[in-house]
Formats: C-alpha cells, structure tokens, sequence
C-alpha cells in the first residue's frame, strides 16, 4: 500500500531524502556484517512481569527467530499489506514482531500495553487487523483473555498468536513458532512474490486528539528513515553504538528515535519495561550504553535524589534524549554541570513532526531547554542533516496569515519526507490537517525567538487546543507549569483551562502532586507566581490536589483526562461553599 504520490515521491527521491531501502534491508546489512555481534537484549528484570526469559540475541539468532516467524505469520495466512496489531510489552520478541512482519511486506499496527477493551474495539474496528499478537502476562493481566473478550466482534482475525503457556484453544503459541525449523524456501518464494517499496505502509501506530476515537497513523519504511536520521545526527550515534529503550515501542519516541536508529547503526539495542530507576541505571553501567532517553520527570526526579545517582556508572554516555513535555533549563543546566551529560531537546509526534534542539546547534543547555532550531527557512542552517528537508511555517489559527514577526504565537505547519500522508481511513480528518501546499497543521503553538535580527529559533508556546482563554487573552499553561517548576512545595504540576459557567469562560486550574510533608495552598502559589512578575489574568484560580498526575505511555499528562474529572467533581458538587472552594481533592 504506497502512502505517497508519484510527486512526492519523485521529489523527495531526487533531492536524496528517500531511497529504495527498506527497514528489512537496513537488517539484514547488520546481520551480513557483524553476525556474532550482540543485537538484542532484554529487560533484566523481564521475569517480573511478564512470562517468558531473559534472552540475549546475536543479529544471527535475531535473524534466525525473525524468519521463523515470519514464516509462521505466512502459514497463519497473513499476506502482503495484511494488517497485523501487536500488544506486546518492550521484550525481544516485540521486535522480532516488527522484523518479521516487514520481512514479509505486511503492516504492524502496535498498541500501548495500557490499552484495554474499550481502546480495543476502536482500533480493531478501524484497522480490522488478519492477526493479533499479544501475551498472556503482563503485570498481572491475561492479555489473550481480554482480547478473547471482544474478537467475536471483529472476524477479521484469523490468528492469535501469543506468549505463555496452557494457551486456550485456536491461540498459538510465539514460542513454539520460534522453536522450530521453517520451510525456508517457502519464505523465500514468498518474498520474492512480494517485494517492498520502500514507499509503502510499514506502520499503523495510533495517537489521541479532540475525536471520540483514536486516529491511525500510517508510516512508510522511507518516513520511519528519514525521521531516525534526527536521533542518529543529534545524539552523534557512533556505528556499533549500544542503545537503552526505556520508551514503549508503539510510536515515535521509540520506533523513530530508538528501534530505527539501531537499524541504521548496527548496534545493540537493550529494552526496558516498565520503568524501573534502579534497573535503569544498572542496564546503563553493565551494558555500556552510549544513548538513552528519558521523560523530563525522570530528568527532574533523578537531580532531585542524588542518591540514586551515587553508584550510577553513566561514563560510557555523553547524550541522553528528552521529551514528549517542556523541560527545565534548570535541569538541563544540571545534567551538564554536575554530570556532564548533554540534554537533547526532542519535540516529535508520530505524524513526523520533529524538532531537536542539539548541542551544536544550541550550545548553551539552559537555551536548549527552552528554544529548537527554525527549520526550514531560508537564511538559516544547521547541522542536522534532516533538517535540510524540512519547511516550516507559523499560521495564525484565527486569520490563517503566515506570522514572520517575533513573540507572536501561531500553530506550526511542517512539510518534510517524514511527515505522514493521512490518517487511516479518515479522508475527513486528512483533509482538515493538510493545507493546499501539503503543510501539516500539527496544533502547536510556536513563536518566532532569538536574539537581535537572528531569529532563528522557535520556542513552544503550548498546545493550540490546551490554550486558555480569559478575558480575551490567550494564556499558555506551558508557561505556568515551567515557572511552577520552581515552587519548593509541588513535585510536579499540570496547569489547564475549566469552563466556569457562571461567568461564560475558563478558569486557570493548576493540578499539583505535593512533595512529601507538603500541603501547598492557593494562596502560596499565588504569592509564589506574583514574584515571577506576570499579568494578572494569568493567576490561578483554583488548586487541585492529586496524588499522580495522568499520563500516556510516552509520558505526557493526560489533561483531557483531568479536565473531565474536575468538571465531574464540580458538577457532583451542588452545594454553593463547596463550589467556591478554592482547593479541591481530586482522587486520580
């Protein structure tokens, strides 16, 4: 299935973004070229939660169980462009999973582990996938009895295949699969019926937004190269580099900044899941690893408890990843001051978005948490060879003009040979995304920033559909959050916009986890925000205490989760003092 048209692909093959390889390809070079070389490892603490043993895997053995399973996938029926949906926590076998099934010119569709039967019946139903491989276990939950639960709804599966033991009746078992000898001219007659282009559908990952459903997001093996280029250039990927993935491998965090990246450099690549610190500092110090990448809460959560770090052995690491929320530049100062570690500021999402703000291009750390290169405009270049493809553009989401001055926000339009080309069977949704040039409206806010007549950089200003209105301005909670980063009594902190019916437009509402023995209030915060000087509108109205804040797989805080929960609470609330009330308890 191509996802591009003969224009773009003309275009971006001619300039030298796009070319035949396929991720199978960039494989089976490894494989050719360092056969007895580690490729694989699992999480060391794999057996605590989740079935199955620790494996450590040569590209050989890699590629002995890929094409096993690939076989078996052939056996099972599954074809060339048959969709295959994988719900697999980060062990090896999710990745033999993605091998194979590009081996054999089909499409992955993988899903967060926390997905559960609501979450299932939509991507089944929009996908209608020939086959289904998930695991018996994983931190307690039989995954092949949940999906039992709702298949009879969705006769497009064929096959199940899973991990574990005492399977029910019509699953199959991943072990057994891998076990035994393949009929390897049979996969071979098969490939061979069934090239790949390197333009067709490799991916369907899946990513939220203001619909009711979840929208898929289709990737070619060409978009999923292009992008990996950014985490290779940026973090100075070394061939033979070691890799740790802490990150769930069902988007972009992971494939285009970790499972791809590996590709290209021939390395090892460890997993990790679930996170777990004193395993993830372990992982780094026994496996030598070069690169990893972490949210900016365990960025903040490691400086804070320097304990943790005492016996850490970080010296084979010179840059560590980070993203999916704003960063501190106080973290990221201290990353280099005390540690020497470089932060890289990543901004992404699956639909190819990328911006990273590097060393090189942004030397100073505190300015790298806060600024990312202005791709795609003439004048200025950088050193990251995907940037050369990029264009970019601010629009006002009100007047649809192109903004070229400084300090005013507009929504980012990115067009580049890794943005993605549509949303899966959502013409609707694709047409509202793409402008008449092929730009992408992603709903980020940006403003133009720099110094003097440089303005070269961009600086997030928040989310286009997070933004709060009040009394007619437009407050970033973004800005709130990174000046609440700094209040001694909040470990971390969500800012976002509730309706207030009374007066017909949004309060600020700031979500807090206290620190330990803390019982931040209003009022403190208030006093705390009145010595960062900012306008009055800005104040917020009310606090809301939570014990942890709501937050994807990748990280980033569910505020569409929070909202409904406080506009609930609100409504449960009938009584007119407990309505005034300026501190809330919210059980998230």
């Amino acid at each position: 299935m191509l996802l591009a048209t003969p224009d773009q692909i003309q275009q971006y093959t001619a300039r030298g973004w796009w070319d035949s390889e396929t991720i199978t390809d960039l494989f089976l070079r490894n494989v050719h070229q360092n056969p007895d070389a580690t490729a694989l490892v699992d999480p060391a603490n794999r057996t605590e939660f989740t079935n199955g043993h620790f494996t450590r895997l040569t590209y050989n053995d890699l590629l002995t169980t890929v094409d096993r399973l690939a076989a078996g996938l052939v056996r099972l029926g599954v074809g060339k462009d048959d969709i295959v949906m994988v719900q697999l926590p980060n062990i090896v076998e999710l990745v033999e999973v993605y091998l194979a099934v590009a081996r054999i010119g089909a499409i992955i569709s993988p899903l967060p582990v926390q997905y559960r039967t609501h979450e299932l019946r939509q991507v089944l139903g929009i996908t209608q996938p020939k086959a289904f491989i998930t695991t018996t276990l994983f931190m307690g939950t039989n995954y092949v009895e949940m999906l039992q639960g709702v298949l009879p709804e969705f006769p497009s599966v064929q096959a199940i295949i899973a991990i574990g033991e005492a399977l029910p009746a019509g699953v199959t078992s991943f072990a057994e699969i891998i076990a035994a000898p393949h009929d390897a001219a049979a996969l071979k007659a098969h490939i061979e019926a069934n090239p790949v282009d390197a333009n067709e559908c490799y991916t369907i990952c899946w990513t939220s937004g203001t619909e009711a459903e979840p929208k898929g997001v289709p990737r070619s093996h060409n978009h999923w190269i292009t992008i990996a280029y950014a985490t290779v250039d940026g973090a100075e990927l070394a061939p033979g580099c070691n890799l740790l993935n802490p990150f769930p491998m069902v988007n972009m965090s992971a494939i285009g900044g970790m499972l791809v990246p590996w590709l290209l450099t021939g390395g090892k690549m460890v997993m990790h899941q679930p996170l777990n610190l004193p395993v993830f500092l372990q992982q780094i110090g026994q496996e030598q690893i070069n690169y990893t990448v972490a949210p900016p809460v365990l960025m903040n959560l490691l400086l804070l408890k320097p304990a943790l770090l005492a016996n850490a052995d970080l010296s084979s690491m010179k840059n560590i990843g980070s993203g999916s929320s704003p960063l501190s530049p106080w973290m990221v100062s201290q990353w280099k001051e005390v540690y020497g570690k470089n932060v890289l500021n990543f901004f992404g999402s699956n639909e190819g978005t990328s911006f990273v703000s590097t060393p090189t291009d942004i030397p100073d750390a505190s300015e790298r948490a806060r600024f990312f290169p202005r791709y795609g405009v003439p004048g200025f270049t950088w050193s990251l060879r995907y940037a050369d493809g990029i264009s970019t553009k601010l629009v006002d989401p009100q007047t649809k003009a192109v903004i070229t001055e400084p300090n005013i926000p507009g929504e980012m339009a990115i067009k580049s040979p890794a943005v993605f080309n549509g949303y899966y069977n959502r013409p609707d949704l694709t047409a509202k995304a793409f402008d008449e040039e092929g730009y992408f409206y992603t709903g980020d806010l940006f403003a133009i920033d720099g110094e003097g007549e440089q303005l070269n950089r961009y600086r997030f200003v928040g989310r286009l559909k997070d933004i709060i209105i009040r009394a007619g301005m437009k407050i970033a909670p973004e800005e709130l959050e990174n000046l609440l980063a700094e209040f001694p009594k909040l470990a971390e902190t969500a800012v976002l916009g509730v309706p207030d019916r009374r007066i017909g437009e949004e309060q600020v509402f700031v979500v807090g986890v206290p620190k330990p023995d803390e019982q931040p209030t209003l009022s403190e915060i208030v006093d705390f925000l009145k010595t960062k000087d900012i306008a009055a509108y800005k104040m917020p109205k009310k606090l809301v205490i939570v014990q942890s804040l709501p937050r994807n797989p990748v990280g980033k805080v569910l505020k569409r989760v929070l909202k409904e929960k406080i506009e609930l609470l609100l409504a449960e609330q009938q009584a007119a003092a407990a309505a005034e009330a300026d501190e809330l308890a919210l059980p998230v």
